[in-house]
C-alpha cells in the first residue's frame, strides 16, 4: 500500500503505485500518474498532466509540472513526463510543455538536477545529465546525453546541447554547444575538449586524440567555421565521434543565430519568447 503521510494531499484521480512513498506537506494532482518506489520528500508539489516513472528521488520543496511561464500559452492541456531513477533537488522548478512546443517537456533517465534549477516548457533532456545549482534552462532547450552543465549557467531558449560536453559555471550560453567540447564565459566559447569528462565516460585515447585535433581544426585557428568543416570532411578519415560532431556543426551553421532548433520553429514576426 502506497505510504502517504498524514499532512500531504492526493488529488482523486492520480494514479501512485503501492511502493511510492509521499513524505509531508506535499500536494499531488488529479492527472498525476508516479510509478514503482519513488519517493517524495517535503514539500513536494506535482501538479498538471505529469508522468512520473519508477525509482525517482525528489528530496523536497520542489515544484513539478507547474504552468509554463510563457505568454503564449492559453492553458492547454500539455503535459511533462520524466522518466526512470532520477534525482530532483530542493526548489528545483519543472514546466509542462505547450502547443507552441512539442506539448510535452521530457526528462529522461538517470539525471540529476541540483538545488534551485529550473527546466522551461517544452525543454528535452536525454540521460545520465547533470544539471548544477542554479542552472536556468529557458523554454525549448535540448540536452543529449552525459551532458554535465554546471552550476549558475544560463541557456537560452531553443539552444542545444550535445553530448558528453560540459557547459562551465556561471556560462551564459546563448548558442548550441557541440558535442565532447567543454564550454566557458559569458557569452560562452568553446575552450577545449571535454577530455575529463570522455576518460570517466570510458571513450579510447584514439577517440579523443582525433577531437583534440578537430577542436584546433574548427576552433583554435582565425577562419571561417564553415571552411574549417569543408576541408576536414574533404580531408575525411575520422571516427565515429569527430563525425558527429561534424554533423552537429552543419546543423547549428543553418541555425538560427547558432541555434539550430529555432530554425525550426521561430515565434511569429514580432512576437518574442517569453524566457522561461
Amino acid at each position: 500500500m502506497t505510504r502517504i503521510h498524514p499532512s500531504s494531499f492526493v488529488s482523486p484521480g492520480a494514479e501512485l503505485d503501492s511502493s511510492v512513498v509521499v513524505g509531508p506537506f506535499c500536494y499531488i494532482g488529479s492527472k498525476v500518474r508516479i510509478g514503482a518506489g519513488t519517493v517524495l520528500g517535503p514539500h513536494v508539489t506535482i501538479q498538471s498532466k505529469t508522468t512520473i516513472g519508477e525509482d525517482n528521488r525528489f528530496t523536497g520543496q520542489a515544484s513539478i509540472g507547474g504552468l509554463p511561464q510563457d505568454l503564449k500559452y492559453a492553458g492547454e492541456e500539455s503535459g511533462l513526463v520524466i522518466g526512470d531513477r532520477n534525482v530532483i533537488r530542493e526548489f528545483v522548478t519543472i514546466n509542462i510543455g505547450t502547443a507552441a512546443g512539442s506539448w510535452i517537456t521530457t526528462i529522461g533517465n538517470d539525471n540529476l538536477l541540483m538545488a534551485c534549477s529550473h527546466v522551461a516548457h517544452d525543454c528535452v533532456l536525454e540521460d545520465e545529465i547533470v544539471i548544477g545549482n542554479n542552472v536556468l534552462l529557458a523554454g525549448h532547450v535540448r540536452i543529449e546525453d552525459q551532458v554535465v552543465v554546471s552550476g549558475g549557467s544560463a541557456v537560452n531558449h531553443f539552444v542545444t546541447i550535445g553530448r558528453n560536453a560540459m557547459v562551465g559555471g556561471m556560462a551564459r550560453v546563448v548558442k548550441d554547444v557541440p558535442p565532447f567540447m567543454m564550454l566557458e564565459g559569458s557569452p560562452a566559447r568553446v575552450r577545449g575538449v571535454n577530455t575529463i569528462g570522455l576518460r570517466r565516460r570510458g571513450f579510447s585515447d584514439e577517440a579523443i586524440s582525433q577531437l583534440r585535433d578537430a577542436y584546433r581544426r574548427l576552433f583554435a585557428e582565425d577562419r571561417p567555421l564553415s571552411l574549417a568543416i569543408q576541408e576536414m570532411e574533404a580531408r575525411g578519415g575520422w571516427g565515429p565521434e569527430v563525425s558527429r560532431l561534424l554533423s552537429f556543426l552543419h546543423d547549428m551553421e543553418r541555425g538560427y543565430q547558432g541555434r539550430y532548433r529555432e530554425s525550426l520553429r521561430r515565434p511569429p514576426a514580432g512576437e518574442a519568447e517569453a524566457g522561461g
